[in-house]
């Protein structure tokens, strides 16, 4: 089992909390921009510090809302650009 962003839920949320921009929400959840960016492109799944600052920052939001628990599947890249939402 592995964890996977909600991804349009997570956006949402995001905008909701007034974040605009990765960087300005990188900063909230106290991680590396690139991080971020890499999670909402599907380079690299979320692991436990984007977890955890996701639902710190993006209250009253919760795991649920933000994330799925799904069997493992091989990362795939998407082919979005995270810079903005």
């Amino acid at each position: 089992m592995t964890v996977r962003l909600r991804d349009e839920n997570f956006r949402k949320a995001s905008n909701l909390a007034g974040y605009t921009s990765v960087y300005g929400l990188a900063k909230a959840m106290g991680i590396n921009r690139s991080s971020v960016k890499r999670v909402l492109e599907g380079v690299m799944r979320p692991g436990p510090a984007f977890i955890a600052g996701a639902v710190t920052v993006l209250k009253p939001f919760s795991f649920d809302d933000l994330f799925e628990v799904v069997a493992y599947v091989p990362q795939t890249k998407r082919h979005e650009h995270a810079d903005n939402w």
